[in-house]
């Protein structure tokens, strides 16, 4: 028996038509009524901010603790032991050698417990419970790594995602107004972290209507976020005595991880890794614990996944030999960082409030069929309002780490051509040949200083950098309408090593369901850094 998917298709939309107050004919009074117009949709971003600490290695967090970590103790031990090449010791020690104005990005800072007042003291107490909604819960088991003693007096040591809580908490009870105080509170919840960096996110949703200029206000509010975020850090340099201590922490935008990070993560363990840079997850969620642990088997996840590229490459043809050089087993890239833009419909939210016809089932067909159509324009959006540029040298070309994560998110035949066309735009040919690195760096270098072979630019290499979506297999789909697939599929790709069933599904353009989020909308998640947040966030959010 064979079934006419198109007017299956038709029906449904039909059906979902009615549902909405769609009937009869087409006419220009149903404007009123569409999802996401003007005097409908609203608008709210989040901030992947970056961060660095400036000072000596003598006075800040991360080389401090480099030094004093049992990895770095060890490998000198058995440097000097003759166990060992001292290849890794002298890379540590070039990371480490820095003058007193060194920056040193997503270090930690440090300073005397005694500097926080009392409201701040027990915003902290409560950040540290195992379980902040239960107060009788105890502390976290990990909490003592965020404590030491020295010269006789308590010093806490905490990232500067949680410093911003903490500074703004630490103003909200120096002595304001009642009223500034109740909004300071509020605003505490909007500052918690990304896997690695600090993350912030609207303050409120900003209506997408004639009064707001389309997506001006949602620009405006972000800039207003990121300039509180500026003041809350230079109050804690100067209340918490950071400056007094040799620490001058620094934040802004910046969408891929630091040249000195990748440098550091490819000289030490993933295990190590995590541990100095991984989030602690302070804010923003009850158990925060169990959500370090989750941000930490996202890390352990993609590196794995990343080394399972490989296969891929073989399979598809790209790789044609047994010449390729290993990724990392510790990837970078969670300290990517970009800006989500959320869109929200109150006609849908309306519709799913009142618990009428218009259901889970049919937010989660129109949510899919609005990220099918958006995925198929998403080429003319990426580099036009916002990019990720980095050049990209001769000796990088290796598929395996040119390509990234685009082998667990293309099929073979738009994989194969991409590799073609990237390779015949980068002019990597030798007498009219095309050629790749062999894998040594210094033969590498040496063969591109003699043909000129100057490797690529890439406009947004965030993307080429982070599992971005997940590719549909034979048997599950990613966006096939039905309730429960993103499950599905996570579980098959979880069976061939590329994802875990218990990480949030990865979509350029995300739908965010009005049961999980309170809202119904969607999450443009492809945005990387905006040269101007008045020039390009703003047209980026109008034409979302």
């Amino acid at each position: 028996m064979f079934f006419d998917t198109t007017t299956m298709q038709a029906g449904m939309e039909g059906r979902l038509a009615d549902k909405m107050g769609f009937e009869g004919g087409w006419n220009d009074r149903l404007l009123d009524v569409l999802p996401f117009g003007p005097d409908d949709a609203t608008a709210g971003s989040e901030s992947e901010l970056q961060v660095a600490v400036m000072g000596s290695p003598d006075c800040v967090d991360l080389p401090l603790r480099i030094r004093e970590s049992s990895f770095y103790q060890n490998v000198a031990r058995r440097t000097v032991a003759g166990d060992t090449s001292s290849h890794t010791l002298l890379e540590l020690e070039r990371y480490l050698e820095a003058g007193p104005d060194a920056v040193w990005e997503n270090s930690w800072v440090r300073f005397p417990l005694g500097r926080l007042n009392t409201f701040a003291r027990h915003t902290l107490e409560r950040d540290l419970l195992a379980d902040k909604s239960d107060p009788a819960s105890g502390r976290r088991k990990d909490s003592a790594d965020f404590f030491f003693v020295r010269d006789g007096e308590d010093w806490l040591r905490i990232p500067i995602s949680y410093l911003l809580k903490l500074s703004l908490a630490d103003l909200a009870g120096s002595g304001v107004t009642s009223e500034v105080r109740r909004l300071a509170e509020s605003f505490l919840a909007h500052f918690l972290n990304d896997n690695t960096s600090p993350e912030t996110f609207s303050f409120y949703p900003v209506p997408m209507d004639d009064a707001f200029q389309g997506g001006r206000g949602i620009a405006r509010e972000t800039s207003q976020r990121f300039l509180l975020s500026q003041l809350l850090l230079d109050h804690a340099n100067e209340g918490f005595g950071l400056l007094e201590y040799g620490q001058q922490a620094m934040i802004y935008f910046a969408p891929l991880p630091p040249a000195r990070q990748k440098r550091l993560n490819e000289i030490i363990p993933d295990a190590h890794y995590r541990e100095l840079f991984m989030n602690p997850c302070l804010s923003g969620w009850d158990r925060g614990e169990a959500k370090k642990e989750y941000m930490g088997l996202c890390h352990r996840m993609l590196s794995r996944s990343q080394l399972n590229t490989i296969a891929k490459l073989r399979e598809s043809g790209i790789l044609t030999n047994n010449l390729v050089v290993l990724p990392n087993t510790s990837n970078t890239c969670l300290a990517n960082n970009g800006t989500h833009i959320s869109l929200g419909s109150k006609r849908l939210g309306e519709l799913l409030h009142a618990d009428g016809d218009f259901g889970v089932t049919d937010e989660k067909y129109l949510g899919d069929l609005v990220i099918k159509i958006v995925e198929h324009f998403l080429p003319l959006f990426v580099g036009t309002y916002s990019a990720a540029p980095m050049r990209m040298d001769f000796e990088d070309f290796h598929p395996e780490k040119a390509l990234g994560f685009l082998p667990h998110e293309l099929d073979y035949t738009h994989l194969r051509m991409i590799w073609r066309r990237w390779k015949k735009k980068a002019k990597l040919k030798v007498c009219g040949r095309p050629l790749t690195p062999f894998g040594p760096p210094l033969m590498d270098r040496t063969i591109a200083r003699i043909f000129g072979l100057r490797g690529d630019f890439i406009p947004d290499f965030r993307l080429l950098d982070y599992m971005t979506t997940l590719m549909s297999t034979h048997r599950c789909a990613a966006l096939d309408g039905e309730v429960g697939n993103d499950l599905r599929l996570k579980r098959d790709l979880a069976a061939m090593g590329v994802f875990h069933e218990s990480m949030s599904t990865y979509l350029l353009y995300k739908q965010r369901s009005f049961e999980v989020m309170g809202f119904s909308g969607f999450e443009g998640r492809f945005y990387s850094l905006f040269d101007s947040l008045e020039a390009d966030m703003r047209p980026a959010c109008s034409n979302s």
